[in-house]
Order: C-alpha cells, then structure tokens, then sequence
C-alpha cells in the first residue's frame, strides 16, 4: 500500500512534501516523492490522506494506565507526600476489576491521541494477561518494598514471572525512598540475565531531596512512620544515593555493568548530581513529564544540563492522577511553554525518536525509514506555519492511525 500525505515528516531527514511511504506486511519498504514511489511501485494501491501530514507514532516512554479512573479524583496538595496519602486512600477503594477496566480505558485514550507504543508501569503485573493492548506496549512491573522488608527477591522474581511471557517488558523498582537497595540488585540481576530494561523515579521532588540530604521533611517523616528504615538518610542527595556516591556507599546502586535505566522525572538535581550522571550519560534516558511536573509545582527541569551532558531526553504523560489525559500532544506544548527556545522538530523528537531510543528500538521505531515498523499517524495540516508546529499545535485527537501496517478500525 502506498500512503500518500502532502508533507511525510520522517524524522530521519527534512519533511518531504507531495510524499508518500509504502507499507508492506508490518514494515515501511520505501519513502519519498509521491511521483517517485509512483513510479517504483506502480501496481500498489494508493491512499491518499489529502491535507495531512503523515508521522510516526508518538512513543510515550512513561504512564501508568492503573490510574486513569483516578482523574479528578485527587484535589492538589500542599506537599508531594500529601498527594501520595491522596493517591494510597483512592487506590485502596479500587477493585481488581477496576484496574483492569482503568489501564484497558487508558490504551483507548492514549491511542485516541496518536500514541502507537506506550511505557507503561503496573502495581498489578498478575492482571496484564487479562488486558489486550491497542498500541504496543512495554510492560513494567512496579515494584515496591518499603512495607514488606526481606522479600525483595520473592517480590522482584514475582513481579517477572507475571510479565516474561510477554513481547516487551521490564522491572520498575519504584524509588529510592520505597524499594530497598536489596531490591533493586535483584532487579538488575534480572535484567542482566533476561536483557530487558530497567525504570524507576529518581529525584522527583523537593522532598525527596530534603529526605536524603538532609534526612528530614514530610517524606522523611511519612516513610519512618510506616516503618521504612531511614538511617540511610541525611548522606546524600537522591541522585548521589542511587547512583552509590559520596557519603552514601550503600545506595541502591555503584554502577558496574552501567545497565541503562529510563530515569524518570529526575526534578532535584544539585550541581554535583550532574558528575554521576556523566557515567551513565551514553546509556541511561531520562523522561520528563511535563503537565505532571507543573502539577506538582517541581524545581524547574534542567533540560539545557542534562542535554548537554548527552543523555537522551524523551517525554511521557505520567498518570491520569496529576494529569488531564494521555495527550502526548498536549505534553509537547507545555514542554515549549516551559522552553521556547527548543526548535519545534527538536520537540518532536521527544516522543519519536529519542523516546525509541529509550526503549531500545531505534532501528524499529520512531522514523518513517525503509524497514521501520510500519507505526504510523496522520494529522491535518494548515500550512500556517512550519509542519513541526503544526503538528504541535494540533489539540485534538487523531483520526488516522497505523499500528504495524494496518490501520485502526473506523479509519
């Protein structure tokens, strides 16, 4: 089949107008001028999309779907720690029906605003074989111990074997403040033995900050109450913490393999943060999410730091519990409210190609190139101003999609 689209915005080179990509089975066999491909593919079938603007599919490299029935439902707090006594009284009032119903809703929606791959986190792993997935999806079992100390390999070996017999999955040791040292090495045992990836939130907020430099605040104090052991605090800043440095040698983590991690948020960082992230800098991502952080009110992203020491920057949405909905579209904007002086084509590499990269699978994903998956979406076009624009000002949801050659239903 040949797609043809008044501008193809490749990724992989200027946007290419009057063009066209030709898909064939699940992959991308060509792309180019409308009379090129034409020519080289005379017996294919043409769709012809009109004004629009053909692209690949936004990768969302961070959410969880188990909180999408959670919208509206928790007001904004004070404090970081008052949310998550927010969010830990709404979650207990929800069945596993509930969850299930939750993350299926939260693929509908997210496909609804051209997302075609997603990074999701579960709290409920053992659930997944229940749910189908519209977008491909990378499973991530979030994993938590703060409460249950000594069962971090039964809860780690757990959480796996729930998730293997999928296409794509991962372990998500939640944050330093809620799994155990012992937790993440079993984590990373896993990953090393299985080849899959490894997420976790680092350095979100104020708090965490105050909790383990200066080992105290509502974070602090909160965890202690519920029985976290907190003498590993007052060392070092998170990052430093994670990362095994300074004053705190039994962090989570001293980097010996330097297994790549999708750091997400990474909020409150201090100047000497930035030295142990130059070790990871060439294989670690770091996803940032917007609307989430302007939500919390979170120190101002480092955007300009973090790219500048080389490490690879993607956007995801978070949840549905400090967010609007699962528009990665709308995350782009407030990204460029945030930055105004990030090009536009720059912004849309945030959620296609740098976020393939984060996922490993930057020869399948995030490009229209020859032998790419065939993850594709189209959007109208004004022509008012440049087609990365366009594309960003774009606030609706979109009508064409293509996930892996064929095209969603009603389309």
């Amino acid at each position: 089949m040949i797609i043809r689209a008044r501008v193809v915005v490749t990724m992989d080179g200027p946007p290419i107008d009057a063009g066209a990509a030709v898909v064939a089975a699940d992959r991308i066999i060509d792309v180019g001028k409308f009379s090129d491909i034409k020519k080289k593919h005379p017996a294919d079938e043409v769709l012809d999309l009109g004004d629009q603007v053909l692209l690949p599919g936004l990768i969302n490299a961070h959410c969880h779907l188990d909180y999408t029935r959670l919208r509206g439902k928790i007001p904004r707090q004070k404090s970081f720690t008052d949310w998550i006594r927010a969010i830990n009284a709404e979650k207990a009032k929800l069945s596993a029906e509930d969850y299930v119903g939750s993350i299926t809703e939260g693929f509908v929606e997210a496909k609804r605003f051209g997302t075609t791959t997603i990074a999701n986190l579960t709290a409920f792993p053992e659930l997944v074989s229940r749910i189908e997935s519209p977008v491909r999806t990378w499973w991530f079992a979030e994993l938590i111990d703060v409460r249950d100390p000594g069962r971090a390999n039964q809860i780690v070996d757990r959480g796996a074997e729930q998730l293997s017999s999928r296409q794509h999955w991962g372990l998500a040791p939640h944050a330093p403040f809620t799994a155990s040292a012992e937790l993440y090495r079993r984590c990373e045992n896993v990953a090393l033995r299985e080849n899959i990836l490894l997420t976790t939130h680092l350095a979100e907020s104020r708090e965490e900050m105050q909790m383990f430099r200066d080992g105290r605040g509502p974070l602090h104090d909160f965890l202690k109450e519920i029985g976290r052991d907190v003498r590993d605090c007052g060392k070092a800043t998170p990052t430093e913490y994670f990362f095994g440095k300074g004053d705190s040698p039994s962090g989570p983590r001293v980097i010996e393999d330097n297994r790549p991690y999708l750091l997400v948020h990474m909020n409150a960082l201090l100047e000497s943060d930035f030295k142990s992230l130059t070790v990871v800098a060439k294989n670690s991502s770091i996803v940032h999410c917007p609307r989430s952080h302007e939500y919390f009110g979170h120190p101002s992203f480092q955007f300009e730091k973090l790219r500048e020491l080389g490490l690879n920057i993607c956007l995801g949405t978070d949840s549905l519990a400090s967010n609007d909905d699962l528009s990665l579209l709308a995350e782009m904007r407030t990204f460029q409210r945030e930055f105004p002086g990030v090009p536009p084509d720059e912004i849309l590499n945030l959620v296609t190609v740098n976020s393939a990269r984060a996922l490993k699978q930057e020869k399948n994903l995030g490009k229209i190139r020859r032998d790419f998956l065939a993850d594709l979406i189209a959007i109208p076009i004004t022509g008012s101003t440049s087609v990365f624009e366009d594309v960003i000002a774009f606030d609706r949801t979109v009508d064409w999609s293509m996930q892996s050659g064929r095209i969603s239903p009603g389309q």
